[in-house]
């Protein structure tokens, strides 16, 4: 399925909206057997794991796929302090126990990735394996991570850039056709040179599929995935808790050789964190947007590990 018609498919799965930790979550399920859980990342939606979704489920797994917090068609709380690491991880231990679920595999990309790491620390006992696509388990960080950055990676970098509420929200939400384009976000000045020409949609993403993200992101804006970014701090804070805490579970991580995140998060680091890893499979060629850009690699790599446990 390609274009219009997987947006036609996608949408006629219809969603349901489930009460989990005081927010209700619009949720996507499919397909019958052992769950997993598909955790989006910035900017996207549950939407970003349609070619998962429909393969898992045709190959004998139960899908579950949110709208994060903060995202589309789920709640998004105002305040800020409403979205670090451990909040949004009650998120998903509240969806397993509005479905009645014990445990599932998560599987987590970008922002997704850093939850689901963070789950399967913090609640190992509702996590059967995770997989993280292109932001790999690491240590817990030496100090507060804004302070990191500012000192190796200056305050144009886009996360620092991030930090300030109303600043980016506002450059992003102005023009959202050019904010989902924009193929270099390290950059804050990126973000603010509008004058530079749109790059034409990526290959591996239709008109149809972009404007479903178009709408979507139209009708919230950006502030609920920024405010992400905004609890980096706090989450370093409220999380001392796991220094030293090892992810036991199986594990899989997955990313593009080209994607920048794994040149400033160097997946060396993930032996002192994973200890059933299980793979780690680097694809020649792809970017940041893996599960979209290559998903019959992809997907075969989930079905496979998700099987094998």
């Amino acid at each position: 399925m390609q274009g219009r018609e997987l947006v036609e498919n996608w949408k006629r799965l219809g969603s349901a909206s489930v009460a989990a930790n005081g927010i209700e979550l619009k949720v996507v399920e499919h397909g019958t057997g052992v769950p997993v859980v598909f955790c989006h990342g910035f900017p996207e939606l549950g939407f970003s794991w349609r070619h998962q979704v429909f393969a898992l489920a045709e190959a004998g797994f139960r899908t579950l796929t949110p709208d994060m917090r903060g995202y589309g068609g789920s709640s998004r709380p105002e305040r800020i302090d409403q979205y670090d690491m451990l909040t949004v991880c009650g998120d998903l231990v509240g969806l397993l126990d509005a479905y009645g679920l014990e445990d599932a595999i998560f599987v987590g990309h970008d922002w997704g990735a850093s939850v689901v790491w963070h789950l399967a620390r913090e609640h190992p006992d509702r996590v059967r394996a995770v997989a993280g696509l292109s932001v790999p388990a690491t240590p817990r960080a030496s100090g507060p991570p804004t302070a990191i950055m500012r000192s190796r990676l200056g305050e144009d970098f886009y996360m620092i850039w991030f930090q300030e509420p109303g600043v980016a929200d506002e450059v992003l939400d102005a023009d959202v056709r050019r904010t989902l384009l924009q193929d270099d976000i390290l950059s804050a000045q990126n973000f603010l040179d509008t004058h530079k020409p749109l790059p034409p949609l990526p290959e591996w993403l239709t008109p149809a599929e972009f404007d479903y993200y178009v709408e979507a992101f139209t009708a919230t804006g950006f502030t609920g995935g920024l405010n992400y970014y905004r609890n980096l701090d706090r989450t370093w804070e409220r999380t001392a808790h796991l220094e030293g805490v090892k992810i036991g579970q199986p594990s899989l991580f997955i990313a593009g050789s080209t994607d920048p995140v794994i040149q400033f998060t160097p997946i060396q680091k993930m032996s002192a964190v994973l200890s059933d890893l299980r793979g780690s499979i680097i694809l020649e060629g792809a970017g940041h947007w893996i599960q979209q850009q290559r998903p019959e690699e992809v997907n075969a790599a989930l079905i496979d590990f998700a099987r094998s446990v």
